[in-house]
């Protein structure tokens, strides 16, 4: 199977629909980009997540995986890492989960505090390249919507300032809302189960899959078939990484329960994606 295929699997929210608007390839684009990336600047790379569910008054646990695996790759390549969440996802990377990693509490202010946030950020780091995954994004009204179109912009850190203008910038995403969305937002809303007030914010370079988690092992994948070397993480790390954000608060996104399970997959369910991607990488050798 494609590492494209695999992460679209079990689709059940309809994002697969948008496959047609991106390049066959778009995990392999996007993983081509990266290493452009590494070749033209010495600044580390940010990496965003975490998506608030009101409901629960917690972060999700989907996102948080995913940027820890882009970001154990992007370290086999040679890159520093720096995490940027807000006050909601922060406890799920300090402390441990990140290593000697920074991690950026963006705060939730104005919009023209942000942008000088943002852009106080961007002076000091210089990133070399910018990576958002399963990060709510602006919409058209300036707004952050969840997927029931619940209005959470007070519980959320307006980090797309980081992205706006830039040319250094990949987004992945399950179901329009997110960060990098803003490509394909005229197609999003012609799919009725996905976000009808889409997020706006582009990118240069988009990820699309069933769940956020397996869209950034899906650039992990492409990358290694670029280097010839697995970067992923284990399943074992994966559904060890899920249980510990769990027990630092997170829930799952769809039930907004405390357990560990990714989007409704319990963590059989979900370790699939990263097995069949194992899988992939084993017929390079």
């Amino acid at each position: 199977m494609l590492v494209e295929e695999i992460i679209l699997s079990h689709d059940r929210r309809g994002i697969s629909a948008l496959r047609n608007y991106l390049p066959g390839d778009f995990c392999h684009e996007a993983a081509v980009f990266v290493l452009e990336k590494r070749k033209e600047g010495q600044g580390p790379a940010i990496i965003t997540t975490g998506f608030y569910v009101p409901r629960a008054a917690a972060a999700e646990t989907d996102g948080p995986p995913g940027a820890l695996a882009i970001g154990g790759a992007l370290h086999s390549l040679g890159f520093d890492v720096i995490y940027v969440t807000d006050r909601h996802t922060v406890p799920l990377l300090a402390a441990g989960i990140v290593g000697e990693d920074r991690v950026i509490d963006f705060p939730i202010i104005d919009h023209d505090s942000s942008r000088q946030f943002a852009r106080h950020v961007l002076a000091e780091i210089q990133p070399s390249l910018l990576i958002s995954i399963e990060r709510p994004g602006l919409n058209g009204s300036q707004k952050y919507l969840n997927m029931m179109g619940e209005d959470i912009t007070e519980y959320t850190a307006k980090v797309d300032y980081l992205f706006l203008g830039q040319k250094n910038t990949l987004g992945i995403g399950d179901g329009g809302n997110e960060i990098g969305m803003g490509n394909l937002a005229r197609y999003v809303t012609t799919v009725e189960t996905l976000s009808q007030s889409p997020a706006l914010t582009p990118v240069d370079r988009l990820v699309i899959a069933a769940v956020s988690n397996w869209g950034g092992y899906g650039l992990v994948a492409a990358l290694s078939r670029l280097v010839r070397r697995n970067l992923l993480p284990s399943v074992t790390w994966e559904k060890e990484i899920i249980r510990e954000i769990v027990a630092r608060g997170a829930v799952d996104g769809i039930s907004g329960q405390r357990r560990s399970a990714v989007d409704g997959f319990d963590l059989e369910q979900n370790s699939w994606a990263l097995s069949q991607l194992h899988r992939v990488l084993a017929e390079m050798s």
